[in-house]
């Protein structure tokens, strides 16, 4: 006998949770719409050689890769480490993420895209990271992103974004901004662009271990004390504009790319809509590194300010990563959101409406095997108005019945016995208050709309 396991860092999601889903599904993808984007999809494999070295060297020790069908015993003899036999091994791969993958489809179909080009994308992930709280090894992300355009009106507007999605999920959260040439120029100034990789790597997991940790790892990797000195400074730099934008000024030496870097944040940050309370908070944070190398100008990420969470979004300008595939020059801006992490926020804080707990609106109970066609007749027509309706399956008793309902959360139930069809009339049990009354069946679809309508007391 097997016992039955899920694989490591995954889930299974029954129904009630499904619903939970599907509602931020559609409340972001409503809002995806509302902004003008566009739905696509792709695999979710890819081929090995289209993910390898997007991600940074940690990224790519997190890739699935797939293994090759056939012998592989003779290709095992050929390598000659480890790595080599794993490329030999493997040349496909689960998808890391949506955005590498969106980059080769916008080359494969420039010639029918019109650019600017809007897309959003709703698919699943997968990481072989080390599973923990918030953080899974198949997850969904939710992607937009803006091709074919330079201009700081795209940020602007996937901030807004993230804003409204928010705002209509009633989640508070912290837009994060940084800037890549602000840690370009911070590699320079330390002595070497060339450091720009580790240190955005030490970086982003600042979050994880503390400023003392990323401090040891850069010197176990031969930076000086000048240069580790010089970052501490960075990472301590005031968040609020009018004091940051001076301050990282003078520390990088008013470097090209860090007055770059302040142009563009203060002019996304004078379009934003900053004003409207129930709106996410943007501010400027130095830490933010977000390690992929794809990324070239501004970055995002989205926390949330009421449990203690990963990142529940992010992303950032990527104004070379067509040129991976072969087409220079077609700049992008894009955000994602994790799906999973927001799902298990709105759960600790019971965010999610009260409809989202049930399916079924309306149970017609079994009580008269002589009705059954006219009451089949009623729950079509029931269901052909949009009524979620199904009827008792098993002659059992109406206590048996009515638990079954009670366990559901269905609302209401609906008797129809030889009594009641006689008399023209259903009786109507509102489950959520415990009343009951009798309703004429040349009315019973007005009655029960409007008591759907009614809120809950």
């Amino acid at each position: 006998m097997i016992k039955p396991a899920l694989p490591k860092g995954t889930r299974d999601f029954a129904p009630e949770a499904v619903r939970k889903r599907r509602y931020l599904f559609q409340t972001i993808q409503q809002c995806f719409e509302a902004f003008g984007f566009e739905p696509i999809e792709t695999p979710a494999m890819e081929n090995l050689s289209t993910l390898l070295g997007k991600y940074g060297e940690e990224g790519d020790k997190l890739i699935f890769r797939i293994l090759n069908n056939g012998d592989i015993l003779p290709l095992a003899q050929r390598a000659r480490d480890s790595r080599e036999l794993a490329n030999l091994l493997a040349e496909k791969a689960l998808r890391y993420d949506l955005t590498i993958p969106f980059a080769r489809f916008v080359v494969m179909n420039q010639h029918q895209l019109v650019f600017p080009f809007r897309r959003y994308q709703i698919q699943p992930v997968w990481r072989a990271d080390r599973p923990q709280k918030g953080r899974y090894r198949e997850f969904y992300q939710c992607d937009a992103d803006i091709v074919g355009s330079r201009s700081l009106f795209n940020e602007v507007e996937l901030i807004g974004l993230y804003q409204e999605v928010f705002s209509r999920l009633q989640l508070r959260v912290r837009i994060r901004i940084n800037h890549r040439k602000w840690l370009l120029a911070l590699a320079e100034t330390c002595g070497n662009a060339a450091w720009l990789t580790p240190i955005t790597t030490a970086i982003d997991k600042i979050d994880k271990v503390g400023v003392e940790q990323v401090e040891s790892e850069l010197r176990e990797k031969g930076f000086p004390t000048e240069a580790i000195t010089l970052i501490r400074g960075y990472l301590e730099l005031p968040n609020t504009p009018a004091e940051a934008f001076p301050a990282v000024l003078q520390l990088l030496r008013h470097h090209p790319a860090a007055t770059d870097a302040v142009q563009d944040v203060e002019f996304i940050l004078k379009h934003l809509s900053q004003n409207e309370p129930e709106r996410a908070t943007v501010q400027i944070d130095f830490t933010l590194a977000r390690g992929l190398d794809y990324y070239t100008g501004t970055i995002l990420e989205v926390n949330s300010e009421e449990v203690a969470m990963g990142s529940l979004g992010g992303g950032g300008r990527y104004d070379n990563l067509t040129g991976l595939f072969g087409l220079p020059d077609v700049p992008g801006v894009g955000i994602s959101f994790g799906v999973d992490r927001i799902f298990d926020v709105m759960e600790s804080l019971h965010r999610f409406p009260a409809t989202t707990h049930r399916s079924t609106q309306m149970l017609w109970l079994r009580i008269d095997d002589m009705l059954m066609p006219q009451i089949l007749e009623y729950v079509r027509q029931f269901r052909n108005q949009g009524i979620s309706t199904e009827v008792y399956p098993d002659a059992a008793k109406i206590d048996k019945q009515l638990k079954y309902a009670d366990r559901k959360g269905i609302p209401f139930a609906i008797l129809l016995g030889s009594r009641e069809y006689a008399a023209q009339v259903i009786g109507l049990k509102d489950l959520r208050h415990g009343t009951q009354e009798q309703v004429p069946l040349s009315q019973v679809m007005q009655v029960i709309r409007q008591k759907l309508q009614e809120p809950e007391r």
